[in-house]
């Protein structure tokens, strides 16, 4: 990507962290509800409901629910390498992809979400508020495993306040 568009994004942070830890917080039931989500649920092809701790692998499905909001999230696992790389569907049509690099003291983590629509809607739900929201949740994870402090907002239920996810830093 050389210049700014509205039908991608990445966002970049530095978590000092191992790549495998980093790895674990994205590709597991357990890691990715500890800083992320309220529940996931992560199905193999076979249909077998993958246990906790048990990688995703290419092919499986998702479900995923948030703390303050009753939607779920569902997609599918493109790749997923079992190292420093995974891409799920996500938000229909688009895609996000998650690489982490060792850089010594510290791993680089890049998400990149793209196949964006550009109708006016998508510009504003999806690349606004996913650019948006993914910055904040990246920070939570950086929060999470630096110094073990979630600040994503799980005491107060936000569900009917109409423009939440637009108004709240920490949904």
């Amino acid at each position: 990507m050389s210049k700014l568009s509205f039908d991608s994004f990445t966002k970049k942070i530095y978590i000092k962290s191992s790549v495998e830890k980093l790895y674990w917080s994205w590709a597991t039931t357990e890691g990715i509800a500890s800083w992320f989500l309220k529940k996931a649920t992560y199905t193999s092809t076979g249909g077998a409901v993958r246990s906790s701790k048990e990688p995703i692998q290419e092919g499986d499905a998702y479900i995923w629910e948030w703390h303050n909001w009753d939607g779920q999230e569902k997609g599918s696992v493109i790749q997923a390498n079992n190292t420093n790389f995974l891409e799920i569907s996500f938000a229909e049509n688009c895609r996000v992809s998650v690489t982490m690099e060792d850089k010594g003291t510290a791993c680089l983590l890049s998400l990149k979400q793209y196949n964006i629509p550009t109708d006016e809607e998508s510009k504003l739900n999806i690349h606004h508020g996913c650019s948006n929201g993914w910055t904040f949740w990246l920070a939570n994870l950086k929060c999470y495993l630096e110094h073990g402090i979630l600040l994503n907002e799980t005491e107060f239920d936000l569900r009917n306040v109409p423009l939440a996810g637009f108004q709240f830093v920490n949904m």
